[in-house]
């Protein structure tokens, strides 16, 4: 008998045309390079922070190089605005939920001020925001994508960072779980964990010459992460590419947790 010949196999699509994704926190640093990059793919991009002037900068980038992005100003620690806002879109097909902060200091210096700022922004909100963007996909029907940017210390631990380790851990906890319970769903939940990137939160502390080398010395490849490098793990979580992939943490973080 003749031998069956396999069928072909075609590349899966990294593209996102039709698409509309949201971007919290996407006025600058990481969240600007996702919004880009979501853009370039063919995603309508909706640009969220609670600036406008930044958001409107980013709009008029993404346009300029022949996307399609609209502001959208919303404080994601405002429960009843994230709900009205997410509530308010078209549709939603992509969320990428990166607003977050980080301060760091000595673990006894800690204070409740600080430890309550940082529960609020990078857990409690979003939470709220990933929670509010499951349920319009969920209305929808179709699926979609959600994906939270936690940080390479959502895996490891590191001195005067324990709240921001705490912070990031509890998010990789959370992408787990929403992974597994929103797979019938055909919402799929991944995190992206960076290291240390040249953004506006981190300058400051890469600024110190003797951080900015024992970073460097942890990081495999010897270099800080380029907007690039989170550019193209946003766009093949988010496309069909990663259609496999859910409940899981992409590393991009030159194999600092390699160690």
């Amino acid at each position: 008998m003749p031998t069956e010949t396999p069928s072909p196999l075609t590349m899966p699509s990294f593209r996102l045309d039709g698409q509309t994704a949201m971007v919290t926190g996407a006025g600058r640093g990481l969240g600007r390079a996702c919004a880009c990059a979501l853009a370039t793919a063919g995603a309508e991009v909706v640009l969220v922070s609670r600036t406008r002037s930044e958001l409107e900068t980013v709009a008029v980038q993404i346009r300029q190089a022949g996307g399609t992005a609209r502001p959208l100003v919303c404080d994601v620690t405002d429960t009843v605005q994230v709900r009205r806002c997410i509530e308010g879109l078209e549709r939603l097909d992509v969320l990428v939920n990166n607003a977050g902060s980080n301060i760091p200091e000595p673990f006894v210096e800690v204070s409740e001020a600080h430890l309550d700022f940082l529960l609020t922004l990078n857990v409690r909100a979003m939470f709220i925001v990933a929670q509010a963007a499951a349920r319009k996909m969920q209305a929808q029907g179709r699926g979609g994508v959600i994906l939270h940017m936690s940080s390479q210390m959502g895996h490891t631990g590191a001195p005067n960072r324990t709240v921001y380790c705490m912070t990031k851990h509890a998010i990789e906890g959370l992408t787990k779980a929403m992974g597994v319970e929103l797979a019938p769903d055909g919402i799929r939940v991944n995190s992206i964990a960076p290291t240390f990137f040249e953004t506006p939160l981190a300058g400051p502390f890469l600024a110190n010459t003797a951080f900015r080398d024992s970073v460097l010395q942890k990081i495999a490849l010897g270099r800080l992460g380029q907007m690039e490098d989170i550019m193209g793990a946003v766009v093949y979580l988010a496309s069909p590419a990663a259609a496999m992939v859910t409940g899981t943490s992409l590393l991009v973080d030159g194999g600092w947790t390699a160690h």
